[in-house]
């Protein structure tokens, strides 16, 4: 059972964090025919409002879907994915784009809080961190896939071809995914009705982790949404190759967590989550600065190697440090600030880099990084006794 619960929700992972980056990998194009998008604020708009209602969402998601399954929610959240892509083909106005977009961020709401939800409860603490690398890489392996088919299918055909193709595509993998645990009764998650004491203790079980959190969802979210446009439009890399480009970057994304039980066991979670968090920082302001397209691209990949150990890392201290029965809600937590995070900067980037050049919202996630390193340097990432509740 294990086996099956682990390899659906790596499938849905890669399923949900695919579809997540396949829409913006789209809006450099259009930003470039200046149809639909036509500033870079309006891309700050559509990934705030799309990442705060995904953030809305997961809150009710725990709350309101009572004896529900994981595999019944997991249909839900395929089925409704796969319509608004095909929806967003559709799109001839900004409002319309915006409307469709944010329709499918509820869909993807489902993952974060049940997936990596259904995988803790069915590990055990000694296979927790490999069982996490393994599902945290499944999402970045999506993100590769989107990335690099959805420039290229763009580039050779129009904007809308690729969204025909994933649409598609998630309902495909989708039913795979359920069919798997199709026969697996045992997956009923604990929700209960609202009771903010519940969420304020889990909360406080994890406090010493949101800081990184933050940080996290702020550093994936600008590379998403403004290191295509970065490398498009600064250094006028073909739309295909961008989408290689970000491919490459997702692709040490990809390989970094499958290894990250074994980093975790020889250098120990809290000092590798550390050294990620100084290595992101570190290459974020190097982008930031960066004249030519050959730094920058180094750049970038360097930074994803690092970026990504940070997930599985905060993931394990996460659902370590609360009661086996409360992970539907910490997760919940998880997903919640590391969405508040990325819609917050996205956001002021949008503005920032229509004030002071594409590459500006690098250095914010960069001095972000500074009082991350300095808050941990006084509070150290270490899962203490007192922490599992």
């Amino acid at each position: 059972m294990r086996n099956k619960v682990l390899f659906s929700a790596s499938l849905f992972h890669f399923i949900n964090d695919a579809s997540s980056v396949a829409i913006p990998m789209l809006f450099p194009l259009l930003y470039s025919k200046g149809f639909i998008i036509t500033n870079y604020s309006q891309i700050g708009i559509l990934s705030y409002l799309g990442l705060f209602v995904t953030f809305l969402f997961q809150i009710l998601i725990v709350n309101y879907s009572t004896n529900l399954s994981y595999k019944a929610m997991l249909a839900i959240s395929i089925c409704g994915i796969s319509l608004f892509i095909f929806l967003l083909t559709f799109s001839q106005s900004f409002l319309l784009l915006l409307v469709f977009y944010v329709s499918m961020r509820v869909f993807l709401s489902f993952y974060h809080p049940l997936g990596v939800a259904a995988i803790s409860r069915s590990r055990p603490e000694s296979a927790l961190d490999s069982a996490m690398g393994i599902q945290s890489g499944s999402g970045n392996f999506g993100v590769f896939v989107a990335f690099i088919s959805v420039g290229y299918l763009a580039q050779t055909w129009n904007w809308r071809f690729p969204l025909y193709i994933w649409a598609g595509a998630v309902f495909l993998l989708g039913m795979v995914s359920f069919l798997s645990v199709r026969k697996i009764s045992a997956l009923k998650a604990t929700y209960r009705k609202p009771d903010l004491s519940l969420w304020l203790k889990s909360l406080t079980s994890m406090k010493k982790y949101v800081l990184g959190i933050f940080f996290g969802g702020g550093c994936w979210t600008v590379t998403v949404y403004y290191a295509p446009s970065l490398l498009h439009h600064k250094f006028h890399i073909p739309l295909a190759k961008t989408g290689i480009s970000m491919a490459l970057w997702i692709s040490f994304g990809t390989l970094m967590p499958y290894i990250f039980g074994i980093l975790s066991r020889k250098l120990g979670r809290g000092r590798l989550c550390f050294i990620c968090m100084a290595g992101t920082t570190l290459f974020s302001f190097i982008l930031w600065i960066s004249p030519v397209q050959e730094m920058a691209l180094l750049s970038l990949l360097f930074s994803g190697s690092f970026l990504f150990l940070i997930f599985p890392a905060l993931q394990s201290f996460t659902g370590l440090s609360a009661n086996h029965h409360d992970q539907d809600i910490v997760f919940s937590l998880y997903a919640n600030i590391q969405m508040l995070g990325g819609a917050l900067i996205s956001l002021i980037s949008g503005f920032l880099s229509d004030l002071f050049g594409i590459n500006a919202p690098f250095l914010l996630i960069a001095l972000m990084g500074v009082v991350v390193l300095v808050y941990y340097l006084k509070h150290p990432l270490v899962l203490e006794s007192s922490d599992r509740n």
